[in-house]
């Protein structure tokens, strides 16, 4: 059976080891865009961050700050999530040196002085978490008289993720 923990420890886990996600400002009639999640090794607990750029209609959107949305897929399948906080723009300089990278680098001519260059910090909240078990075993359970209803119970969860531990 999982708990809420073990529930919320696969999702951070998922999410540093896929980091793809669609984020979007909650409520608008804008599409949610890919975005690449950055997490901070050295702070745990610390806010998604997204490197974007100025002229995108996402941050064009959060401006002074928006309630965002993000949806999460495992590589796998196995871990579906959607993730809800607050989205502001931060120019902080420290997280851009400590979480830029050769992919990030490939995206902005300037470098780490690009004009262009927008940080987003994605503050979770929350999250509504779904594991999915492989379906062929699933498919098997059924056979043997698996009530699918109760055995999918304990693998979704509301999980709260202000400042949780990240693994």
């Amino acid at each position: 059976m999982e708990t809420e923990a073990d529930i919320r420890e696969k999702f951070w886990k998922a999410l540093k080891s896929d980091r793809t996600l669609l984020l979007g400002v909650a409520g608008s009639r804008d599409h949610a865009q890919p975005m690449t999640a950055q997490l901070d090794s050295e702070n745990p607990s610390s806010p998604i961050w997204i490197f974007s750029s100025k002229d995108t209609q996402l941050v064009q959107a959060i401006g002074a700050g928006q309630r965002g949305m993000a949806q999460f897929v495992a590589k796998g399948h196995d871990l579906f999530a959607c993730i809800e906080g607050d989205l502001t723009l931060d120019s902080n300089r420290t997280m851009i040196e400590r979480l830029w990278n050769p992919y990030v680098a490939a995206w902005y001519q300037g470098g780490k002085d690009d004009p262009k260059l927008q940080l987003i910090r994605f503050d979770p909240e929350h999250a509504q978490v779904w594991l999915n078990e492989n379906s062929l075993f699933a498919g098997v359970k059924l056979l043997f008289g698996a009530d699918p209803k109760k055995d999918y119970a304990d693998k979704t969860a509301d999980v709260d993720l202000r400042g949780g531990p990240r693994t």
